[in-house]
């Protein structure tokens, strides 16, 4: 069976200031979502689900989806604010998502075989699509152990020179991974220090040399079940909170230390680049630019 590339999509870019998914970094007008395709295909994968909101459904399918269509399997998975298990509802004038993890759930209905998880935004590179396949081709679930996996990638790699980031940094023992912590607001301070504040408010010092989920996550169909008994108790006890997220790092590290699940941390030698503001897209731009140069993707894709 191939495996699915699950994308996120829903998020209109805030920091970014527009639908950074449709802008522009290759030389022939492609986006960065064309090129985690592009690699997913050669890599192995048999279809593709993206995450969007139904407000924006129609310019997403004909600037994005159209560009695959015959070329790979494509589907698409609507997070909306008030999809919601039963019993739960959206606390009055809350407007803010509930987090990749809800994200995620989105696709419960359309997800049944192995799958991939990505940021539509984020420039992955070919390898990493390699290792996902692969690993998703090769691993089985234990009837008491789910097996998942991970890319990581230095966090040094991955800030921005132009406002903060958040990442979940890992901690990782014997090739797995042995915690997740969610970071937001990581930046250089003014003295130089590079911190991050962790989920309850704290600010403090990070290793920049640490890896770091860039949410490329592989998992077998386990994970959205389970996923789905997290987030449940997730909103019992935050539910009524307006700004409060369920991340896929948290519910992966919850799962790893109750001993239902291991996650495999895959080494890879892409390069990572994002978008998280207008003044990312040059360095962007001139990473695609020299990949094309170097062979690895043909100036226009096919």
């Amino acid at each position: 069976m191939k495996p699915t590339l699950l994308v996120l999509a829903a998020g209109m870019g805030s920091r970014y200031g527009g639908l950074k998914q449709l802008d522009p970094m290759g030389p022939n007008g492609e986006v960065v979502l064309d090129y985690s395709v592009f690699d997913a295909i050669r890599a192995g994968f048999g279809k593709v689900v993206f995450i969007i909101r139904r407000d924006f459904e129609e310019i997403f399918k004909e600037k994005v989806g159209s560009r695959f269509e015959g070329k790979i399997e494509v589907d698409y998975a609507f997070q909306s604010l008030d999809d919601l298990p039963e019993g739960f509802s959206v606390p009055e004038g809350r407007e803010k998502p509930w987090g990749t993890a809800h994200a995620l759930r989105a696709a419960r209905d359309v997800v049944k075989e192995p799958f991939a998880v990505v940021n539509a935004d984020d420039f992955y590179g070919y390898d990493a699509f390699v290792q996902a396949a692969k690993f998703l081709t090769t691993s089985v679930d234990e009837p008491s152990m789910a097996h998942y996996g991970m890319i990581g990638y230095p966090l040094k790699n991955t800030l921005s020179d132009h406002g903060d980031v958040n990442r979940g940094i890992c901690s990782i023992k014997d090739g797995l991974l042995d915690g997740v912590e969610e970071f937001v607001s990581i930046k250089a301070d003014a003295d130089g220090v590079v911190r991050g504040d962790n989920l309850a408010g704290e600010r403090l010092p990070v290793d920049t040399n640490e890896l770091v989920s860039m949410n490329f996550w592989m998992f077998t169909p386990s994970f959205i079940e389970l996923t789905e008994a997290y987030f449940v108790d997730f909103l019992s006890k935050h539910g009524n909170e307006m700004k409060s997220e369920c991340f896929i790092p948290t519910v992966v590290d919850a799962l790893i230390h109750s001993d239902r699940a291991d996650c495999k941390v895959l080494p890879t030698t892409s390069s990572w680049f994002g978008v998280t503001y207008p003044a990312d897209k040059p360095m962007v731009v001139a990473g695609i630019n020299q990949l094309i140069t170097d062979g690895v993707y043909p100036e226009k894709l096919d």
